[in-house]
């Protein structure tokens, strides 16, 4: 392999291609040409979701993009250039923020959690490279990985019914059947960024609805019923073309984090899943460098919520690119950060993407949330769990129900579990505390001895992971 931080990468056969049956791994390179090319491609296929997750958590897409680059590079190094991946924004605390708001938090107190969450990844990740990949499994078997990922996904349904989709009704189901074609019909790259189409799709049809029948009476995007074009592009014309994002330093609140806590157990789940399926790919086994990788992201998460950015995470859609090209070299993550934190420094971008209508999120969201709280079936199915042994249908069925039903359990006048943290502790506590009273047959099911992937196989479809 190349050096530290992964410098010094070698050029694979002529730089244009890689030889039949061949991968370009992460110590190599194509021509420069061809590495700046595929690292714009990179960048389109992170874009989506990365500007998407910041905007519906009220923080500012701009930053995101920027500190997605940073976090990037800062992976990059801290991995010694073995693991090809970008740090994109995760949409794993969308409903994280949603609570957080109407506890009464705001973009401060939402970071500030974040940044705990970070940290607490990071320990985890120092955790697992002192005792082994295979930790992970002892303490997140796929059978509760996978109930809290589901349960954090479909916990976001009231926010696309309730929040986005009333905005603008006929325009979310427009975008909500382009975006499943785009998904589903959409050949290699393309079905990569389905999401970016879709919201590119719904900006065209806002537009021509707006000429073609005028202003809409709904509620806008602050909650209020009135009338309201819908797609709304004065904040573009006063925006500069170059600028800072805008920072703020997060504030701590302990009801906050709580919120918040539980996504550490998805994160770890993604980020493993991620990792092996890099591994399996390149041919490099990397589960040596799995507590490292997490660590990674968890102190990337920590510099990103800092600022004000949102937490970062590893990005399946990159994956998928990496897999459609067979080019794993580091040298395109390299160049794709740099066009990242070119583009943070554009406000004009950032009042671009700020525009997006109510009614456009509404359909992404509703095929969003939906593929992320599936994933967590995905687990189930990868892994083989078997839902009908009382040991694992128990505390997943009490843990999912509380999480989606925002069931609230109530300690005191100042603390209170709901939802998502409270599905979470129900399936980790429930599992592990009635499998030590479960009969031995129970316990035999024969489950995947290392890991809960999570993921797909990206050489023939597309997935969105975070």
């Amino acid at each position: 392999m190349a050096g530290f931080a992964g410098f010094g990468w070698k050029l694979h056969g002529d730089g244009r291609s890689p030889a039949p049956g061949a991968v370009v791994k992460p110590d190599e390179r194509l021509s420069w040409g061809r590495t700046v090319g595929l690292g714009a491609q990179h960048v389109v296929a992170m874009f989506g979701a990365t500007f998407v997750a910041p905007v519906l958590m009220g923080l500012d897409p701009n930053l995101a993009v920027m500190v997605s680059g940073v976090a990037t590079v800062f992976f990059l190094l801290v991995t010694g250039g073995r693991i090809p991946s970008y740090l994109g924004s995760s949409l794993s605390f969308v409903g994280v923020a949603a609570v957080i708001k109407t506890q009464g938090g705001d973009a401060a107190t939402l970071t500030g959690a974040l940044l705990v969450v970070g940290a607490a990844l990071a320990a985890c990740g120092a955790a697992v490279q002192a005792l082994g990949a295979r930790v992970i499994h002892a303490i997140l078997p796929p059978v509760v990985t996978g109930a809290v990922v589901m349960l954090i996904g479909f916990n976001l349904a009231p926010v696309a019914a309730g929040t986005y989709w009333p905005q603008d009704q006929w325009t979310a189901l427009l975008v909500m059947a382009f975006t499943g074609f785009a998904l589903v019909a959409l050949r290699g790259f393309w079905s990569r960024i389905a999401i970016f189409l879709g919201l590119v799709f719904g900006y065209g049809i806002s537009w021509v609805f707006d000429r073609a029948f005028g202003q809409i009476h709904s509620a806008n995007g602050a909650g209020q019923v009135v009338d309201h074009w819908r797609l709304d592009l004065s904040g573009v014309s006063k925006a500069d073309w170059i600028g800072l994002p805008t920072l703020h330093a997060p504030s701590f609140s302990a009801s906050a984090v709580l919120v918040a806590l539980p996504v550490v157990v998805a994160l770890i789940a993604e980020n493993a899943g991620h990792v092996k399926a890099v591994g399996e790919m390149t041919g490099d086994r990397l589960d040596d460098r799995m507590g490292v990788a997490i660590m990674a992201d968890g102190a990337a998460t920590v510099m990103s919520t800092a600022v004000g950015g949102p937490a970062t995470t590893t990005y399946a859609e990159n994956i998928g690119v990496m897999a459609a090209t067979r080019v794993y070299s580091t040298a395109a993550y390299w160049c794709a950060a740099g066009f990242a934190i070119l583009f943070g420094l554009c406000p004009k971008f950032g009042a671009v993407i700020a525009a997006i209508p109510g009614g456009v999120l509404g359909g992404i969201t509703v095929v969003l949330y939906g593929m992320i709280g599936l994933l967590g079936a995905q687990i189930w199915v990868n892994n083989r769990v078997d839902l009908s042994n009382p040991l694992h249908l128990v505390p997943v069925a009490a843990g999912v129900i509380v999480g989606i039903g925002n069931v609230t359990l109530k300690f005191t006048d100042d603390f209170e579990l709901s939802g998502i943290a409270l599905g979470t502790v129900i399936v980790l506590t429930g599992y592990h505390a009635l499998r030590v009273l479960a009969p031995a047959h129970m316990k035999q099911q024969a489950e995947t001895p290392l890991l809960d992937g999570g993921t797909t196989d990206y050489d023939d479809r597309p997935t969105t992971h975070h």
